[in-house]
């Protein structure tokens, strides 16, 4: 089916999405079905974040978790330091978590395959590391594995702080639909093709002139900046930050595996793995995660075989082709009886009756 079939179909999907995801809330007075979709949408924007530098280079990190634990402590500290509002804190946070993408990637830019991942995986624990057995740096008190607590302040817009979910919920579909969008305008500017090009083949693309260094840094960056906001936005929504759950390894291998499951390199993959594996690691979680701790990774990595071995293109490919085969069967085709009887209905122009 051509393109123009297509555009109408999917503009139609993606404003109906977004009307039931801003819907939800009114339906569901449940506050725990809140919380949980908060969290699917929150591990939804992460994996979007990640797959804005690796899902369209191809490089798979695991140690984008401590982009999310920069942004995190910087809210946090801003906010219980000098009382600085979280919603600038998230923005300066963003940054800073961005300058140490730009320090770190300067230094492992150049390594390929599995030389890169585990690279920042090293970066990712030595920085958790470090601040789980820091107490006070310069002043600051980061209370080490303790933890930092957001204070209450009351109701308020400003500092971030509400009485019900509703207002995070929201907030968290805002921060997909705007990381989203991002992806969408990436894909088809130059920066993404240029990611593409280094995707397929890095040195072909350097022969044609293409910087890889410069393209990818780009992206990192990017991506870690998005990746922060959302590490902001959960410590704000729990009030809680500590490195083990906002900088540890098993958060980057949630970011990498949503993604990779659902579609790297596609502007809704990340979301069609989180809908499917955050409600997954949720349940093994809540009933076997007493006796069983981390099995929620062994059915990952399950999952994940099967996904490479029967769906290298991710689970969003099949959505998309069994949205296309129904657009087509609902679409009359170019020579069906119902074109055929719709053409010979029209009548025939004034000059044509006239020549006849």
């Amino acid at each position: 089916m051509s393109r123009l079939h297509r555009t109408p179909g999917s503009a139609f999907a993606v404003a109906a999405l977004l009307l039931a995801c801003l819907a939800l809330p009114l339906v569901l007075r449940d506050e725990f079905l809140i919380h949980s979709l908060i969290m699917v949408l929150y591990f939804a924007y992460l994996a979007s974040a990640w797959n804005l530098m690796c899902g369209y280079v191809g490089q798979v990190s695991f140690g984008h978790s401590v982009f999310s634990g920069v942004g995190g402590y910087c809210s946090v500290l801003l906010l219980t330091g000098i009382g600085l509002s979280p919603w600038i804190g998230m923005l300066l946070g963003g940054l800073a978590a961005a300058s140490l993408a730009l320090a770190i990637g300067s230094c492992t830019m150049r390594l390929r395959g599995p030389y890169f991942a585990l690279t920042t995986i090293a970066f990712a624990e030595i920085i958790r590391i470090w601040l789980e057995n820091t107490d006070i740096v310069f002043g600051i008190h980061l209370k080490g594995a303790e933890g930092l607590s957001v204070p209450l302040l009351g109701t308020s817009w400003a500092m971030f702080q509400f009485e019900s979910k509703q207002p995070y919920y929201y907030i968290i579909v805002g921060m997909l639909v705007l990381v989203m969008t991002i992806t969408w305008l990436m894909e088809r500017s130059r920066l993404g093709v240029c990611l593409k090009a280094i995707r397929g083949d890095r040195d072909a693309a350097e022969s044609l002139g293409i910087d890889p260094t410069r393209y990818t840094l780009t992206a990192l960056a990017l991506s870690a900046f998005m990746t922060a906001l959302g590490g902001s936005f959960y410590a704000q929504f729990i009030r809680f930050i500590n490195p083990e759950r906002n900088m540890g390894t098993e958060l980057s291998i949630d970011m990498a595996l949503m993604s990779i499951i659902g579609g790297q390199g596609t502007v809704f993959g990340p979301l069609v793995g989180a809908l499917f594996l955050a409600p997954l690691a949720e349940i093994t979680r809540s009933y076997l995660g007493g006796q069983f701790a981390g099995l929620h990774l062994v059915l990952y990595g399950l999952v994940l075989i099967m996904a490479v071995l029967y769906l290298p293109k991710g689970l969003l490919h099949p959505l998309q082709q069994g949205g296309r085969r129904l657009l087509a069967r609902r679409a009359p085709a170019p020579h069906s009886p119902q074109a055929v009887v719709g053409s010979a209905a029209r009548p025939m122009p004034r000059d044509q009756r006239s020549a006849k």
